[in-house]
């Protein structure tokens, strides 16, 4: 995977609960190991950002590592506007990087 190249994935919404809910997507081991090779660098804090597309709204955010694969945070912004709730399964395209560094 290179950072020019789209990676597009299925998953679940979860919902976490905090003293705020938050929500993610999981993304698959086999594609977190692709983000792992292909954010060499990018990282911060263990974060890599990723401009992400969710039914159609295109967002910015970064990456969550968790259990050695990935968590996709889903703004409330991006899940009222592409109308998907907790517990829906959404398709996911993801650029590793900002738009401007690619």
């Amino acid at each position: 995977m290179d950072l020019g190249e789209p990676l597009e994935f299925d998953g679940p919404v979860i919902e976490w609960r905090g003293p705020a809910p938050y929500y993610f997507v999981a993304i698959p081991e086999e594609e977190s190991g692709d983000i792992k090779l292909a954010a060499k660098g990018l990282e911060y804090w263990g974060q890599v950002p990723v401009e992400a597309r969710i039914e159609g709204v295109d967002f910015s955010t970064a990456l969550f590592p968790k259990d050695g694969a990935y968590l996709l945070p889903v703004k409330d912004a991006v899940r009222r506007a592409s109308g998907v709730e907790p517990d829906d399964r959404v398709t996911v395209t993801l650029w590793v990087g900002r738009a401007d560094r690619r």
